[in-house]
């Protein structure tokens, strides 16, 4: 019994190893992923590794092709406009119901000021994940942990959908200041208005993303 819950958590740590690489930038669309290499790099046996690859096939982060093996998923036009149509439902709301002195507000700062840092140094990578944890921190505020598993496996395809960019720099610029305005206004304690901002602000991201020029 215990060799199945090591192999169960191994696996768990497999997938969220994998996920952290696609939110992290390090894995890109359309990246194949060989087993062997990331079995090794990972510490698991192929076995577990396969059963992570499903897990996360299962979420739409991995596609698998008969004779050519695993790779990272390119996303979709479709799924880009999907992916903020459940962003527009669940991140605002959060906003709205919450008080600023929430815990998840202090995740908000912190990753407002990464993105900062990030900037200056000219890492838009960087910039890209601190504003995909600033999100996160969001959705946080409504204390749900199935919002917040949904948000985890959505914000994965996003980064996929930036690393499909060819200019992060202009994905990522124009936001910065947006969320410091979101993050102000949420911290005077006006969240109807800071979940206006936001669902405005959405809009604007999902416009950007498509007129963005491909890498």
């Amino acid at each position: 019994m215990s060799t199945g819950r090591q192999r169960g958590h191994a696996a768990t740590d497999a997938t969220n190893d994998l996920r952290r690489a696609i939110v992290e930038g390090a894995l890109r669309p359309g990246d194949p992923l060989r087993e062997e290499r990331l079995a090794a790099e990972l510490g698991v046996s192929r076995n577990t590794l396969r059963e992570a690859m499903r897990t996360l096939a299962r979420e739409g982060l991995i596609v698998h092709e008969a004779n050519r093996g695993a790779r990272v998923t390119t996303p979709t036009r479709t799924s880009v406009r999907d992916i903020y149509l459940v962003r527009r439902t669940v991140e605002p709301p959060a906003l709205r119901t919450a008080g600023p002195d929430h815990p998840a507000a202090v995740r908000m700062r912190d990753a407002v000021a990464s993105a900062q840092v990030a900037a200056s140094r000219g890492d838009w990578q960087a910039v890209g994940t601190a504003d995909l944890e600033f999100h996160r921190a969001i959705v946080g505020l409504s204390d749900s942990p199935r919002l917040d598993a949904v948000l985890d496996s959505i914000l994965a395809e996003l980064r996929l959908a930036f690393g499909a960019i060819a200019d992060p720099e202009f994905l990522h610029a124009p936001f910065l200041d947006d969320n410091v305005i979101i993050l102000e206004t949420f911290e005077r304690g006006r969240g109807d208005e800071a979940a206006a901002l936001l669902e405005e602000y959405l809009l604007r991201s999902e416009r950007t993303l498509f007129d963005s020029p491909a890498s």
